[in-house]
This record gives structure tokens, C-alpha cells and sequence, in this order.
């Protein structure tokens, strides 16, 4: 009964600082960050979404499987279940000594080849490998102009357009050292949509 009052006084101390942590650090502060992104980084703070038509078509974050062949495609994607799986990320984890990883690349580069016959003989890697995340929304350039030819054809474009489409949609970094420049594979896709579209509504 001596330690009665003390213990009590440590809890409700205890309780106190609880509930005001919960408030700043659970509550207002999150309130507050994402009240300042809102204003300052408006289409970041909600996803990065990509609209067409009022309808949210994707992300320029997380990139997509395509199967058709007027398409570019993206790296190779392991989530579980479907790729590009926003609730499955992650990656292979093979090592490089793993005969299961070496057995995958030559499938895949001899599918590439199939697949890409006019894209030359040096195969973009990222087109072989997969991402650690395997959201990866972006391309190398070396790989978007690997797959130009096939586009151009199937779109009945000339090359010269296909790739300077590729050029426009061409992402640098601030800084060299900070990485190579990139394409991001949705935003190519629809920029080839839109050029084809108001060539279409010019010739008609």
C-alpha cells in the first residue's frame, strides 16, 4: 500500500504521453504531411495516377503486362499470382549461381529473339531480368529502341517516328551519377496512341 500512490501517479503519466503521442505522431502529423503533399505534390500524393477519359488507366508508378504486339513491353515481372501485382511485390531472389535463374534468362532471351527478329543481336538485360520489386514501370532506352522495329510495323509506322517518339518520352536524371535515362512503358504506349489518333483525325 506504500507504493500505491507513486505506481498510480506512473500510470496515469504513462497514459498521458501515450495518448498525446498517439494524437501528434498517429493522427495531426500524418494529417499534416499529407495536407502539405496535397497541395504541393498533388498528383504524387494521390499515386501518380494516369487519366484518359476521365478513367484512371494506371500508375507511372507501377508498370503493366501488354500482350499485344503494338505495344512496348516492360521488364519481366515474378510477383505472385499475375505480374506487375501491386500486392505481391518482390523478386526472384535467385542467386546468380542458382542454375534456375541461368535456365529462365536463356528462355527468355531465346523467346526475346523469337519475339523481336529485327531487334538486333545485343539484347537489352533489363528485358531479361526481372526487378527486385517487380513493379518496375520503366525501360531502359536501350530496350525501348530494341523493340521500335516491331512497333513500327505493326503500327505502319516509319522507324524514324517510332524512335522519336521514344526521344520525347526519354526521362534523364537531374544528375548523371543518379542513373541512366529511362522510358516509362505506360506513358510511351499512350503518347504512340496519341500520335496515331490525330494523324488518323488529319487524314480523315
Amino acid at each position: 500500500m506504500v507504493f500505491k500512490e507513486p505506481i498510480m501517479n506512473m500510470f496515469r503519466s504513462s497514459f498521458m504521453i501515450l495518448v498525446l503521442l498517439t494524437l501528434v505522431t498517429g493522427i495531426a502529423y500524418p494529417l499534416l504531411v499529407t495536407g502539405i503533399a496535397n497541395v504541393i505534390f498533388p498528383a504524387q500524393s494521390m499515386g501518380s495516377l494516369i487519366l484518359q477519359d476521365n478513367r484512371v488507366i494506371g500508375s507511372s508508378l507501377i508498370g503493366q503486362s501488354y500482350q499485344n504486339d503494338h505495344y512496348f513491353y516492360g521488364r519481366p515481372s515474378v510477383t505472385a499470382d499475375v505480374p506487375y501485382n501491386a500486392l505481391a511485390s518482390g523478386g526472384s531472389n535467385l542467386a546468380i549461381s542458382n542454375p534456375l535463374l541461368t535456365k529462365e534468362l536463356t528462355e527468355r532471351a531465346v523467346a526475346l529473339k523469337q519475339h523481336e527478329p529485327d531487334g538486333g543481336d545485343s539484347l537489352p538485360v533489363d528485358l531479361l531480368t526481372a526487378s527486385s520489386s517487380g513493379l518496375d514501370p520503366h525501360i531502359s532506352v536501350a530496350a525501348a529502341l530494341y523493340q521500335a522495329p516491331r512497333v513500327a510495323k505493326n503500327r505502319q509506322l516509319s522507324i524514324d517516328t517510332v524512335k522519336s517518339i521514344i526521344a520525347d518520352n526519354t526521362q534523364s536524371p537531374l544528375f548523371r551519377f543518379l542513373g541512366e535515362p529511362v522510358v516509362n512503358v505506360l506513358e510511351l504506349n499512350l503518347a504512340l496512341d496519341a500520335y496515331q489518333r490525330e494523324a488518323n483525325s488529319q487524314n480523315h
